[in-house]
């Protein structure tokens, strides 16, 4: 039977009520064995299936072909219940969708006779067999287990106080079991029947859409079978034990076929979970057996067999593929409405067709391992007889069977024996392993002989010895003998252990028996009773004798021997002494004892009823100072003596110790005083020198403005006073959060930064009084601390002020210390009425605001209806909805016209608009940043401080740009506005009543967590005065809410009045009804931002900081001053092998995305290593590699984080082999290097990785974990004043030595074309920066602020931190990140005020058919030309002249374009452009249209400021030229210097701060592809693949490249674009990037692919000539 295959029988059953119901057809055809299935759609689409069995039950019983319950059971288990009582494991298992008929297979109807199913049809004919046994020697058993697996726990259906799930174990020998499941004993099918019954009740059952009663859980019914024969001739008895296991599994089904939910669809899930891994086990069995491979690597096979990844196939793991004969039955529904599930459950038992088991006889293996052992016993014999050794078995047993105590003869001859015997074995070969084998076999068998009550008797003798010894060591037993320790007896004498150590005491017991008990050492001549060790023990020490008086009274008598050392209760005795109860007895000088006597304690007990209690316990510290009392020593005496004594030594030394110090004091002040006199001596009249000085310059504007700009900028900046607030209350925010933990309050805290913007305004009681009346003098928006109350009971959030947070923190440390006091229940109640209110909680408002828009109102300067569509903008920035507002004037008398019910109309109000109120706010407006006017962008952004270069100055160009130049660029329709003529504002005349109307239209997008939503709006300075529309119902889908309210407001015109709707908004407030919801909810709002947020960026490792230099002294970091320069850095980490050839080869590199550092070196175990580092970068005169001082690794770990606060003693220092520059490698040398060589400098290190000493590193590295390590160069820089750090965090697999790596598993180079080398990619690219900082003047005010100490509470340990959880208050983060909110509210505003010109100019131009011509002079000539409005006939009278004035400056631009030519590299093109062409491309780019004028050229860091950290560029850029590293005019002269004086005059050299800083790659990729580039020297264009990643953009060769080749940075890059300079080169779709360096020419495939590149490069200048083009066209159109 052994090696059969799985028996598979199918099923198909009648049309249910729900599949009659349906009208579903019949889709199974069977005919003999096989069985066909229909495509119900397609009707050709036929498949057929062959399988062992199968049955029609579709018809009535009346059908010929009808296939009955007694049918199956007669195919399928009569022959199963043949091979149980073979020996066989047997399985029967049924499978199928839900409502397939799988429990009417193997269970049928009890009920019912002719609809029995296997099971009992199996059982019942199980013992009919067993009562038809005639044979006497043969004797059954049986025994049943009923279990269910639900969602993944078995469940035992026959014991029902097993409620719990049972834990499936696993055993060596048994294999997978399930513990403490119940296997119950019967004797008759009756018994049987009755379980099943019972279990089948207790069956998780539940209705589906599929099947009323479908069962939800797999049913596992197990019958263990056993058989037992006794041989009367050998009196053995043998046993054949068979377990026959039936199982129901549950339905196979899909969610949307069944109809479940909630419970039942996870259910449903667990189900399918097991169920799939029941496919893929059966699927890897079939292939195992199946194929032409069949016996290839066939083990290694069976171990991805995934028996564990449920609890099913576990404990089935026998029955499938093991030992067992396996039986399926799959149960089909025929309807065509079940297709695809009748199709998957017949390609499911195909599968299991080809499995084959391995079944054998299971047999008692006791008895099967005898014979065994017997035959192994006679081979050996008949070994040594063949040898000539017989004798020497007979010799061999008689002397294992000679008595205990032979005679002094027989001795003597069986010393013979063995002498010849052993010298006859060492002549025979072999001899003497076959007699050991032999010696064991029989041992071996003498064990498995051995019966039950010989273990039993040697189990007792073992435990008796173990007794003895136990008590020898005073370690004694209870008197049942089952538990050791110490336990007091009630009638014995005995000794109990006293000990320095309170929980070593009493924990050793040494019985006093009756008569003598002796006391000495361990290795005395002469056997002691009580053995003890220690210098002044002796070898016999003392006796205890112990006897009863006529009385019966036990007294014990201590005896000590001669010069043995023995006290009691502290006094040293020589004669016999008798010994009372809790006498302390000391032996030598270590062993302490309390003598115990209970009989004797408990007659004094009672005697003296009364007596008290010692006050003092009898312990070690008891007996000893007992012991100094009786020896005549006060130990209280000489402590308080001794004490004296270094209260003395303090006092003396600390007289001394401040004598010392004023001594000093009176030193440095008279050096002060005598160097205070010095210098007025040699400057007597500096000071007023400085102050005529001073009042001497005269300032001129344009220097006067730019003081003004920098005092204002520097009173903006609250960098560093924000982190002291941070830092210094840190402590405050994490004991309250450690006391709403504790307290079990649902309410954290957390810093936040609020600036008073037009999206997020400060309440009056968030800013300090003084604050308050500084607001005028302030030129930009306060910043303030404030703290974030998260309540996640409530679902609210709070904003507290610091000194709110202190107030309420002692509340809450009241509330604390009174929770110790009251008891739990009691402590929610009468917190209101000890506290009034709970400090943790606020109360919040009903409607919560949602976010605020603006709707300007320049339209009504030219009475033109506008709709808006406003985006409703939250405090931190985020969209939250759109808002659809109508702004329009209307004539006083004019009639509200009837709208009908859905709008709400209300009456015309009223305002006044009073010049000297609207003077106040705009002047407190512009300080506190609401309005713009006079004052830059750059101002605004107040929170900046880090990462600015200090020498950065902004000049005059930039101030007047900052200044003048920033509302034309916002507002493009500004300069038309202000420059409207009296004329056009008839219906503004100062005096008259305007009317205009203002309509709410419709709300969309927003969030379904605000259920009542309502808008009020008003104007900006008149918060009092607010119109609001009525609350609307929100379930955030369906159509947008429709307020449709109306509200015409009449105002008086005044002056301030037609400012207000030239500069000003209307207010739009959005609130809501916030209904409570998970805090943190998973799904964020439905609307994006403009911007992506950086929190929304994909999670990257963390920089670690440089790993400890080992050899280098710890040096102090002198502080860096202004930045020199600095310079990219592109850096190649390999980790070289030792091949078999002797070379050291880049160990493979796995490039995949998502990887924490950006690639997985996979090494082999055991190899030597080499560390290489090559630094790629720029070539110029300041960064200069002196030498690798040291190259460190450490911070071993399986985690990408590193925990930097523990100190790393696995740090290990490299062996630096080369250091030096190096020439580029052929795939490394770009179109870069050809004619300005970048610089290269390599260097290697020898690393032996067991140094470390760590298992990460010595093992092969578990599936699923990857070892990271931190690497640190330290190099040593010209002019440098100590070595710069680099820095690398590397992740590695290790596999074992003879493993074959593939070169590359990147999935983009499995598809590509052409092949890579593979060391080519081998590598790990890094991006850094390294900077050259100037030493920092010590004693300039900035760097005295930079070095003064700030108190971080943030370290500071607070009570419960331990329950914080990781929780830490945020810092330096928190300022950043607000950075980036204000930025982004700025941006929304301009794009806000950007889209209401766009769509007043698109609406002036459809219907104002009159004015447009004046107003497209307005934005076309004076937006790009003139800084300021002009009128219309001077823009008229003097348009000639501007025109000559732009010829000359487009020339001008143009040759210096030609002349400069890209930094040297173009200057082939110049050269040969002649004079004529110079003149043509004049005068072709003069007839262009003035919108496309001159050379494009703008900056990122207009686009993006936090690119270049707040430098500020001029607008007026022109290509870099080489210039020399001279930035200040000091730097200039310096360089000048050796021209001007004598020419052996060496230049001052100059000392650098290095610092070299990772920079992580951008997660966001802005674009990538193919592009062409201009290569110098052969004029010709190469291919590479670009990917931008802003800041940066990297090169590689080709798509399939892992490594990047080079990189330019964007942040301190040019974008420049020109069609002229396209026409001029013929060069289509080209443009420039231009860096310090030099400038590349880049080519895209067509202009589309051009102006994506320019977007992804500089989405502004892309904008621009987007705009410009699209302009031109609508130009053209209209010509």
């Amino acid at each position: 039977m052994a090696g059969a295959s799985v028996k598979v029988a199918v099923r198909v059953r009648p049309f249910n009520s729900r599949e009659i119901g349906k009208e579903s057809k019949c889709i199974i055809q069977m005919t003999g064995n096989t069985t066909t299935i229909s495509h119900p759609k397609q009707a050709k689409d036929v498949k057929s299936f062959n399988f062992d069995y199968s049955y029609w039950s579709h018809t009535s019983p009346e059908d010929v072909n009808y296939a009955s319950q007694m049918q199956v059971y007669k195919d399928i288990g009569e022959e199963m219940l043949l091979h149980a009582f073979e020996g066989y494991n047997v399985c029967i298992f049924a499978y199928g969708q839900t409502g397939a008929g799988k429990s009417y297979t193997m269970m049928g109807k009890q009920d019912v006779k002719d609809q029995q199913g296997i099971i009992p049809l199996l059982c019942e004919d199980l013992f009919r067999k067993i009562s038809d046994n005639t044979d006497n020697s043969m004797s059954y058993s049986v025994e049943v287990s009923y279990m269910e697996i639900y969602c993944e726990r078995v469940r035992d259906l026959l014991n029902p106080k097993n409620k719990g799930n049972l834990r499936v174990r696993e055993h060596p020998l048994m294999g997978p079991y399930v513990e403490d499941l119940s296997k119950l004993a019967v004797t008759s099918y009756n018994d049987i029947q009755d379980l099943m019954d019972s279990g089948n009740k207790a069956r998780t059952v539940a209705a589906t859409n599929m099947n009323e009663t479908s069962s939800r859980s797999h049913a596992v019914f197990n019958i263990i079978f056993t058989q037992k024969r006794h041989d009367a001739e050998t009196d053995n008895t043998s046993e054949k034990v068979s377990k026959i296991s039936l199982v129901d599994l549950a339905g196979s089904e899909r969610a949307d076929s069944t109809g479940a939910k909630g419970t039942r669809l996870k259910e449903g899930a667990n189900i399918n979970k097991s169920l799939t891994t029941l496919g893929k086990v059966i699927s890897a069995l079939a292939e195992m057996d199946s194929g032409p491979n069949k016996n290839k690597k066939k083990k290694k096979a069976e171990s991805f067999i995934p028996y564990r990844d449920s609890v099913l196939t576990w404990l089935l793991r026998e029955n499938l593929g093991g030992n067992s004969r396996t039986a399926m039955v799959a149960a089909l529904s025929p309807a065509d409405i079940n297709y695809d599930e009748t199709l998957s459950t017949l390609r499911y038992a195909d599968r299991a067709k080809q499995i084959r088991c391995n079944a054998v006889i299971n047999e008692d293996p006791n008895n099967r391992l005898v014979r065994e052992l017997k035959d192994e016993v006679s081979r050996l014999k008949d070994l040594l007889y063949a040898q000539g050794l017989g004798d020497i078995i007979e010799m061999t047993n008689a002397m294992t069977g000679m008595s205990p105590s032979p005679s002094l003869s027989a001795l003597s001859s069986r010393a013979g024996s063995i002498a010849s015997l052993h010298d006859r074995i060492m002549f025979s070969p072999g001899s003497e392993e076959a007699i050991e084998r032999l010696k064991e076999t029989e041992k071996i068998i003498a064990e498995l002989n051995e019966t039950w009550e010989e273990k039993l008797r040697k189990t007792e003798a073992i435990r008796m010895e173990r007794e003895a010894l136990l008590a020898e060591m005073g370690v004694a037993m209870r008197e049942d003998g089952g538990t050791v320790g110490v336990f007091s007896p009630k009638k014995t004498p005995h000794l109990v252990n006293l000990n320095e150590d309170p929980l070593m005491s009493e924990c050793l017991l040494y019985y006093i028996k009756d008569g003598m008990t002796r006391v000495g050492r361990l290795d005395a001549s002469k056997h002691q009773d009580i053995g003890l060790s220690g210098h002044f023990i002796q070898d016999e020490h003392c006796t205890f004798t112990s006897s009863t008086g006529p009385t019966g009274e036990t007294a014990v008598v201590l005896e000590p021997c001669e010069g043995a050392e023995t006290y009691v209760n502290g006094k040293r005795v020589t004669e016999p002494t008798v010994l009372r109860s809790g006498n302390r007895i000391i032996l030598g000088k270590s062993h302490v004892f309390r003598f115990n006597h209970p009989a004797q304690a408990r007659a004094e007990r009672e005697r003296t009823p009364c007596a008290e209690t010692p006050s003092e316990p009898v312990d070690w510290a008891f007996a000893q100072r007992e012991l100094l009392e009786k020896q005549g020593i006060d130990m209280k005496q000489e402590m308080e003596q001794r004490l004296q004594e270094l209260e003395d030594q303090y006092r003396r030394e600390r007289e001394e110790a401040n004598n010392l110090l004023e001594q000093q004091r009176l030193d440095y002040e008279s050096k002060l005083e005598a160097l205070q006199k010095q210098v007025d001596r040699c400057h007597p009249e500096a000071s007023e020198e400085d102050e005529e000085a001073e009042e001497e310059v005269q300032w001129t504007e344009r220097e006067r403005e730019l003081a003004e700009w920098s005092f204002r900028k520097w009173k903006g900046y609250q960098f560093t006073s924000l982190r002291d607030l941070l830092w210094g209350n840190a402590i405050f925010l994490k004991e309250a959060n450690a006391i709403s933990v504790e307290l079990k309050k649902k309410v954290q805290f957390q810093f936040v930064l609020l600036t008073d913007t037009l999206y997020s305004p400060l309440p009056p009681d968030f800013l300090p009084p003084e604050a308050t009346q500084d607001r005028e003098k302030m030129h930009f928006p306060r910043t303030i601390v404030a703290v974030e109350v998260q309540d996640q009971k409530n679902g609210a959030t709070h904003y507290w002020t610091l000194e709110k947070l202190r107030q309420r923190l002692d509340l809450m440390r009241e509330m604390y210390d009174r929770a110790a006091d009251v008891p739990n229940t009691a402590t929610e109640e009468c917190e209101n009425a000890m506290t009034g209110g709970d400090p943790f909680y606020d109360r919040f408002p009903w409607f919560r605001l949602v976010g605020r828009a603006f709707v300007y109102l320049s339209n009504l300067l030219y009475p033109v209806p506008l709709v808006h569509r406003v985006a409703i903008v939250s405090e931190k920035g985020e969209v939250k909805g759109f808002l659809r507002v109508a702004v329009q004037a209307i004539s006083a008398d004019e009639e509200a016209p009837d709208y009908g019910s859905g709008v709400r109309q209300s009456g015309t109000a009223k305002i006044s608009f009073e010049d000297q109120q609207y003077e106040r706010f705009q002047s407190e407006s512009c300080s506190a940043g609401l309005s713009r006017t006079g004052i830059s962008q750059e101002e605004l952004r107040i929170v900046e401080g880090e990462g600015q270069n200090a020498e950065v100055g902004p000049s005059a160009d930039e101030v007047n740009n900052n200044t003048a130049g920033t509302d034309e660029l916002e507002n493009p329709l500004k300069a038309c506005l202000d420059g409207a003529s009296e004329a056009t504002l008839e219906h503004l005349r100062i005096g008259n009543v305007f009317t205009f109307r203002v309509t709410v239209l419709q709300a969309s997008s927003i969030s379904a967590e605000y259920a009542d939503i309502f808008c009020q709006f008003n104007f900006i300075h008149r918060h009092d005065e607010a119109f609001s529309t009525e609350p609307l119902k929100n379930t955030g889908r369906g159509p947008p809410l429709g307020f449709y309210h109306v509200q015409n407001i009449a105002v008086e015109v005044t002056k301030s009045f037609v400012d207000y709707i030239k500069t000003q908004p209307v207010v739009f407030e959005v609130f809501g009804h916030y209904q409570k919801q998970p805090f943190l909810p998973l799904c964020k709002d439905v609307m994006s931002p403009l911007r992506p947020c950086r929190r929304q960026f994909p999670q990257v490792m963390p920089l670690s900081k440089p790993v400890p230099a080992t050899k280098l002294k710890a040096m102090a970091r002198p502080q860096a001053g202004p930045c020199h320069c600095k310079y990219d850095l592109m850096v190649f980490f390999e980790i070289c092998e030792l091949e078999a050839t002797g070379e050291y080869i880049p160990a493979v590199v796995d490039h995949r995305g998502g990887m924490p550092c950006h690639g997985t070196f996979l090494l082999h175990q055991g190899l030597q290593r080499r560390v290489a580092v090559t630094i790629v970068h720029e070539s110029g005169g300041d960064v200069e590699w002196r030498d690798v001082r040291e190259l460190v690794v450490g911070r071993l770990r399986n985690t990408p984080e590193a925990d930097e606060t523990i100190m790393d003693p696995n740090i290990l220092s490299l062996n630096i082999l080369s250091a030096g520059y190096v020439k580029p490698l052929l795939d490394d040398r770009q179109f870069l290097d050809s004619d300005m060589p970048r610089t290269f400098y390599r260097f290697e290190a020898a690393w032996d990785s067991s140094m470390h000493n760590s298992l990460l590193l010595n093992r092969v590295t578990p599936y699923g974990e990857k070892i990271y390590m931190t690497l640190s160069a330290y190099l040593e820089m010209e002019n440098c004043t100590q070595p710069a750090v680099l820095t690398k965090d590397i992740c590695m697999v290790f596999y074992s030595r003879d493993t074959k790596l593939s070169a590359t598993r990147s999935i983009r180079n499995l598809f590509g074309t052409g092949s890579l080398r593979a060391a080519d990619g081998n590598r790990v690219t890094g991006v850094y920066e390294v900077s050259l900082c100037y030493l920092a003047d010590a004693g300039s005010p900035g760097m005295q602020r930079r070095r003064r100490r700030v108190l971080d509470t943030s370290v500071a340990y607070v009570r419960g931190e331990e329950n914080l959880a990781g929780w830490r208050p945020r810092s330096d983060s928190l300022i950043l990140d607000h950075q980036w909110e204000l930025e982004k509210l700025s941006l929304l505003q301009d794009v806000e005020k950007t889209k209401h010109y766009l769509l007043l100019r698109e609406k002036l131009e459809s219907t104002l058919l009159m004015g447009q011509e004046s107003l497209q002079c307005g934005t076309s000539e004076d937006l790009c030309e003139s800084p300021k409005p002009c009128e219309v006939d001077q823009e008229a009278s003097c348009s000639s002249e501007i025109t000559t004035e732009r010829q000359r400056e487009l020339a001008a631009k143009c040759l210096r374009l030609l002349t400069h030519s890209f930094n040297r590299e173009y200057s082939h093109v110049c050269v040969s452009a002649s004079e004529s062409k110079i003149s043509e491309m004049s005068v072709t780019m003069l007839k262009d249209s003035p919108s496309t004028y001159a050379l494009n050229t703008i900056t990122p860091s207009s686009t993006c400021p936090s690119l270049v950290d707040g430098s500020y560029i001029t607008a007026d850029l022109r290509l870099p030229r080489p210039r020399p590293r001279a930035d200040t005019q000091q730097e200039a002269a310096e360089a000048k210097a050796p021209v001007n004086g004598a020419s052996d005059a060496k230049p001052a050299t100059r000392r650098f701060v290095p610092d070299i800083q990772e920079i992580r790659v951008s997660p966001i990729v802005s674009k990538k592809g193919y592009l062409h580039f201009l290569e110098p020297n052969t004029n010709g264009w190469v291919k590479r693949f670009v990917t931008v990643r802003r800041p940066y953009v990297y090169i590689y060769n080709s798509e399939r490249d892992t490594v990047e080749r080079a990189i330019l940075n964007l942040s301190s890059a040019q974008v420049e674009y020109s069609e002229d300079q396209q026409a001029m080169l013929k060069t289509p779709n080209t443009f420039a990037v231009c860096t310090e360096h030099r400038g590349i020419l880049l080519q895209a495939a067509n202009e589309k692919e051009m102006h994506d590149w320019l977007y992804a490069f500089n989405p502004l200048l892309a904008g621009t000539i987007r705009s410009k083009l699209s302009r031109r066209r609508a130009g053209q159109m209209k010509m």
